[in-house]
């Protein structure tokens, strides 16, 4: 996600829907100012974040989100957490 994502409560918030929704996987800030966010689910889990990552929270302005396929990652199953900043 890039915008007015860092400062504005967008990880708790990713974390919080995430966790309503069941997915599994992370979020967290980059250094160039963007989030990222690894998610694992079912396609109707991943279709239901994805406006709740567009929108995001009140104080923020996303400006986009990128998507792109990944591998499961066994680390993240069963969970759904902040992670430290992307160096």
């Amino acid at each position: 996600m890039s915008g007015r994502v860092q400062g504005v409560g967008y990880r708790n918030y990713v974390e919080h829907v995430a966790a309503k929704i069941g997915v599994e996987g992370y979020v967290r800030n980059r250094r160039d100012g963007c989030v990222e966010v690894f998610a694992m689910g079912t396609h109707d889990q991943l279709r239901q974040l994805l406006p709740a990552l567009e929108r995001g929270p009140m104080m923020s302005r996303v400006t986009s989100v990128d998507e792109e396929p990944a591998a499961v990652d066994a680390n993240y199953q069963g969970n759904f957490i902040i992670e430290f900043t992307l160096d």
